[in-house]
């Protein structure tokens, strides 16, 4: 498979990485298990987490589960731990379910690593990420009314020079060996790549931000950026959480699915996106193309795009999305996605 340079830190992620977010709840551990088997034998070389997984829901019960279910296969496995770039975050500002809600700081980060490490099993966490802006992000829908005035640019801007400044101290103890962020905007991360240089401390290497056919926010100004300053985009729902299978058209609610447990799916049901998911759906049509091929082939054609995170429910998912890894779209495929894209420009 394709492997990309993850920022400028030396380490090569796949093209492709799987995602874990499911990974107790909807997806058993004997599942995930299987799932990390066959991603690995697929070719693939990097897996995401979160502390807070697994979703679909949150709950305080949870949360943590995904990693420890991570952790029993590095357990199982020790000497396979070193065939993957493993990838986790640090819950920020809000989330009651980790260190009470509190913000991301030079005094979470310490507690947050050493959790991770241990549910993980693992000695070292390769991309240690932030999972959003303590000062709020636009992504998720926020950025219907998400305001930018409202901080004190000072405070903010000591705030992360001290999170530098304690991944640093990280990295120095072996503990991780990159930095990522995750929902976050131009501004921000122009912010932490200034402050590192600054300091000496930890270079933003990549960020995850959503982004598919049905959200291309990333296309404007964080693209140039992430260009630029080689920050590479690891792009989360790039099946536009699901609805780019077609499997919810026609008011269709499978099952155990995201939208049978999540209704609103985020926000992101409104009607104009199933004319959407139409369009791109017909377009595979027209060239004989699996949707979900399509989808993920696309993304990984972005001149930005560092790697894109798939999540599957069940093994037979993984397998469908796997026999497509290698694909790679024609010169007319490309123009009549552009086309669709224009008549249907950013559904949610």
């Amino acid at each position: 498979m394709k492997k990309n340079p993850l920022g400028r830190t030396g380490i090569e992620v796949t093209d492709l990485c799987l995602g874990t977010m499911t990974f107790g709840t909807q997806t058993s551990e004997a599942d995930a298990h299987t799932q990390i088997d066959m991603a690995l034998e697929a070719g693939l070389n990097f897996v995401d987490a979160a502390e807070m997984y697994p979703v679909n829901p949150v709950s305080k019960e949870t949360v943590g589960r995904t990693e420890e279910i991570l952790g029993n296969w590095n357990a199982v496995n020790p000497a396979r731990r070193a065939e993957y770039i493993l990838a986790t975050k640090h819950s920020g500002a809000g989330f009651a379910h980790a260190r009470d809600g509190a913000p991301i700081s030079a005094q979470t980060i310490p507690e947050a690593i050493e959790g991770s490490l241990r549910r993980l099993q693992t000695d070292c966490i390769d991309l240690y990420q932030f999972h959003w802006p303590n000062r709020g992000s636009y992504m998720f829908r926020q950025n219907w009314d998400y305001a930018p005035s409202g901080h004190n640019t000072d405070e903010v801007l000591e705030n992360m020079q001290g999170c530098l400044e304690a991944l640093q101290r990280q990295v120095d103890k072996g503990n991780i060996r990159a930095f990522g962020l995750s929902n976050e905007s131009a501004w921000g991360t122009a912010q932490w790549l200034r402050l590192a240089e600054q300091v000496g401390a930890p270079r933003v290497a990549s960020v995850q931000n959503e982004y598919s056919l049905l959200c291309r926010h990333f296309d404007t100004d964080m693209s140039e950026l992430s260009v630029h300053e080689d920050v590479g985009l690891m792009a989360f729902s790039p099946l536009g959480a699901g609805f780019l299978t077609g499997k919810y058209q026609d008011g269709a609610v499978p099952r155990g699915s995201r939208m049978d447990l999540v209704p609103t799916m985020g926000g992101r049901k409104y009607d104009r996106v199933f004319g959407a998911v139409d369009a791109y759906l017909e377009v595979a049509r027209r060239h004989g193309l699996d949707p979900v091929h399509m989808a993920l082939a696309w993304c990984r054609t972005r001149p930005f795009m560092m790697s894109a995170i798939f999540g599957a429910t069940t093994v037979s998912q993984l397998a469908h999305i796997l026999d497509g890894k290698d694909l790679q779209l024609g010169a007319d495929v490309l123009k009549d996605i552009s086309a669709a894209h224009r008549a249907h420009p950013m559904p949610f």
